[in-house]
């Protein structure tokens, strides 16, 4: 009896809308696009509950309910709405059903039956928003995790055949992996034989990070090309120590600059000041 009830809303769509955007306009949970998207959702859901008989949950209809939602709640999340004014849009128009039909059934345990069944509808695809609203926004964060690992691992030529690598940070298995492609990539693309890997932006090496170190640096020397770690501060250099981090083998330097002209030397090149000629 009480999914005949459900099926009688869309007789009554018109005053549900009217009902469901007042609701919405005392509650502050809509905006320029609510009415467009209220008629959209109300059409569709009201659809799918006349032409389904109670098994909701393996609907074709409510399927097409469940996209609807995931659609409009990712379009309100991108429109600033919080998981809690999403929620509130379904909350509302949980609250307008119910009130049409309490004006449509008189019977207080057959108003009961429809409202329960009405409830397990709605806060099924309430829930739905909310992990819908989740999954937008790791993948925003994701994306913007990949893009800040490209940014803050630039590879800069900055002589003929030398590359240089500020790293700033903390070094993780998935960023070396970054570091190590694009510093490869970069020697392959210039024909540099001599990296610069400058970690003056490292906040801390451990045990860890200077394993992920030590990869990049090998995996540079299988392309040919040498490579100088810079950057060496005094509380690094005792760290490494204390830990018994064994860089012998690998050039060390204090800066960027001293880096810099061990690669000159390498390359047998001098750099000289040119004089100044009077006029």
């Amino acid at each position: 009896m009480q999914n005949n009830l459900l099926k009688g809303l869309k007789e009554h769509e018109n005053k549900l809308l009217t009902t469901w955007s007042e609701i919405l306009s005392n509650n502050g949970s809509g905006d320029g696009l609510v009415e467009e998207e209220s008629k959209e959702f109300a059409s569709l859901f009201l659809n799918a509950l006349a032409k389904t008989d109670g098994k909701y949950e393996d609907s074709e209809e409510f399927e097409k309910v469940n996209d609807l939602i995931v659609g409009i709640s990712s379009s309100r999340g991108k429109r600033g709405f919080t998981p809690r004014e999403n929620a509130q849009y379904l909350l509302s128009f949980k609250e307008a059903s119910s009130k049409i039909l309490s004006e449509l059934v008189k019977d207080p345990g057959q108003l009961y039956d429809a409202n329960l069944q009405l409830n397990t509808i709605l806060d099924n695809l309430t829930i739905l928003t909310f992990e819908s609203f989740m999954k937008g926004r790791e993948d925003i964060i994701s994306r913007q995790v990949d893009e800040i690992s490209e940014i803050s691992t630039p590879v800069i030529t900055v002589w003929e055949g030398i590359v240089a690598l500020p790293i700033i940070g903390t070094l993780d298995s998935s960023r070396t992996q970054v570091v190590m492609e694009n510093l490869l990539q970069q020697i392959v693309d210039t024909g540099s034989s001599i990296a610069i890997l400058d970690i003056s932006g490292v906040p801390a090496v451990d045990s860890l990070v200077a394993q992920h170190l030590i990869k990049t640096v090998s995996a540079t020397r299988l392309m040919g090309a040498e490579c100088i770690i810079s950057g060496i501060r005094p509380e690094i250099a005792q760290t490494v120590v204390h830990l018994g981090i064994d860089l012998n083998g690998i050039i060390t330097k204090a800066s960027l600059a001293s880096a810099l002209k061990t690669a000159f030397d390498m390359l047998q090149l001098t750099v000289v000041k040119r004089r100044k000629t009077l006029e």
